[in-house]
């Protein structure tokens, strides 16, 4: 059983500066896929499940059982988080089905709100043993805290941290959710200033590691320069589901009798693996021994 918190993985990882990958599950065949990769690439993963993938299985309890059951079961360290929780209840029912880990997202609220919202929750979380993510930015949009033009302020992101005492803060540099293209550009001006800024001040004078979300926009170069900057936690979801789903189209195209939904969800299930795995490895900062896509 290799079911470990992603406090181990992200900490190890901004040690070494390198980068963690972070994949949002969907289903079951997904979480497998993760795994997979992992195995594949010889290196940890996180697996996070969003408040919106809960809301879409009927409720956190199903996907969560079902994906620490493919966890524990991993050859490679796996972590469970919960990602993009906007309420609090999600919260405290992750942490009592055994995650590792937990992501409030109040980036969406006034600064002050905010603050008082994830800072209840790090006291429930940490009373438990359980890391907790935090997210600030300015409110733009829709993407709240990763909207186009949306930036956090370093000075802003300290006082948060002690205020709030949360372990790992997902930060706006640039990057926005559910890009279907690989065209963001982040500012990797920021994320030193951001780093520096953050140096020292968690627990027990710790660093607190930065969280990239919106990755599925950015490209593969822009994400490796990211990540020597300072950037640890890399979270992808869009850009896997593409691989997911062409492979899914391509199977079906190519047999218009198939209905046996296992024949054609395998070579989906194998094609993010595959992409997972590539991608752990370049978040990693390790050479592309495989060639990419």
């Amino acid at each position: 059983m290799t079911l470990v918190s992603a406090r181990d993985l992200v900490t190890d990882a901004a040690w070494n500066g390198n980068g963690i990958g972070a994949f949002n599950v969907i289903h079951l065949e997904t979480a497998e896929a993760l795994v997979e990769a992992s195995a594949r690439a010889g290196l940890p993963v996180i697996l996070q499940i969003s408040q919106n993938c809960a809301d879409y299985h009927g409720g956190l309890e199903p996907i969560a059982l079902a994906t620490l059951a493919v966890a524990r079961r991993a050859e490679t360290p796996v972590a469970v988080h919960l990602d993009h929780a906007e309420r609090p209840e999600l919260v405290h029912e992750a942490i009592d089905l055994g995650f590792g880990s937990v992501m409030f997202d109040g980036g969406k609220l006034e600064y002050a709100d905010n603050v008082a919202l994830t800072a209840a929750v790090v006291d429930r979380a940490h009373a438990a043993g359980v890391y907790v993510e935090g997210e600030l930015g300015e409110v733009g949009g829709k993407d709240g805290a990763h909207a186009p033009g949306v930036r956090t302020d370093p000075d802003e992101a300290r006082a948060f941290v002690a205020e709030t005492g949360v372990d790992a803060l997902a930060v706006a540099v640039g990057s926005s959710h559910a890009m279907l293209d690989r065209s963001a550009s982040l500012d990797l001006d920021l994320i030193m200033r951001l780093r520096e800024a953050l140096r020292g001040c968690g627990r027990d004078a710790t660093d607190v590691p930065l969280v990239l979300h919106g990755s599925s926009g950015v490209p593969d170069d822009v994400i490796t320069d990211a990540v020597r900057a300072g950037m640890t936690k890399i979270n992808v979801s869009t850009h896997l589901n593409g691989f997911f789903t062409r492979a899914v189209r391509d199977r079906l195209a190519a047999d218009e009798k198939l209905v046996d939904s296992r024949k054609y969800i395998s070579p989906a299930r194998d094609a993010v693996a595959a992409e997972a795995a590539r991608m752990l490895r370049l978040f990693a900062l390790e050479p592309d021994t495989e060639g990419t896509p």
